[in-house]
């Protein structure tokens, strides 16, 4: 994996860890490209945890509406600023714990900022991890904390995050949820579930989505 992507990263664009935090929430059943569509003009209004606690609701709504689900995230983002601001002087906390107390931030959204604003080795359990972790018969969990615990004791912390990065970009360009490109896959000899998509090359290239994601 690590050959096949040598430059896996976050593919959300964010200068410091409230950015990164509030482009993951808006990412929830959002592509990462429409994402980095609104956050320029989103950051560039709202540039601390206050600006987010004190923000019109209907300026906020519209400025992300296109990410869908608006309401529910125009609540998190405002709530999650109010959150900062009353329990940690306006500034993201660098532990999973206080992350996931802060409205509308699970797991997989604090190891997100945990890994790559913060450093913090962390496991992002999202769809395309999951998937691919069970095609590999690493785990056959589909709860996203025993996947997170059991995926991380195959492997040692200092390789958490750059290997999600790498299973998530291997879900997103060959190994799909419907019909993984398995006739294009390099890891194709040594996967168990190879087959599960056409094997003819011609096939599977064709199925190859070369992004970008971002």
């Amino acid at each position: 994996m690590a050959r096949l992507y040598p430059d896996a990263h976050c593919e959300l664009d964010f200068t410091n860890p409230l950015e990164l935090l509030v482009a993951t929430i808006l990412s929830a059943q959002c592509t990462d490209k429409r994402v980095n569509m609104v956050t320029p003009k989103l950051f560039a209004r709202y540039t601390s945890a206050a600006d987010y606690a004190g923000a019109d609701r209907e300026e906020l709504e519209g400025l992300i509406r296109s990410t869908g689900f608006y309401r529910s995230k125009a609540n998190s983002i405002i709530g999650l600023g109010r959150r900062l601001c009353d329990e940690h002087g306006g500034e993201v906390p660098g532990d999973l714990d206080a992350l996931v107390r802060l409205p509308g931030v699970g797991r997989k959204t604090a190891n997100v900022v945990l890994g790559n604003a913060f450093g913090v080795p962390g496991i992002t359990v999202d769809t395309h991890f999951g998937r691919l972790v069970r095609r590999f018969r690493w785990t056959a969990h589909t709860d996203p904390v025993k996947v997170e615990h059991e995926i991380g004791d195959l492997f040692p912390p200092k390789d958490w995050t750059l290997l999600s990065h790498r299973l998530i970009w291997h879900g997103r360009r060959i190994c799909h949820s419907r019909r993984p490109a398995c006739g294009a896959c390099a890891l194709a000899r040594w996967c168990p579930s190879f087959g599960e998509g056409p094997t003819d090359e011609e096939t599977a290239a064709a199925l190859v989505r070369n992004g970008p994601f971002s």
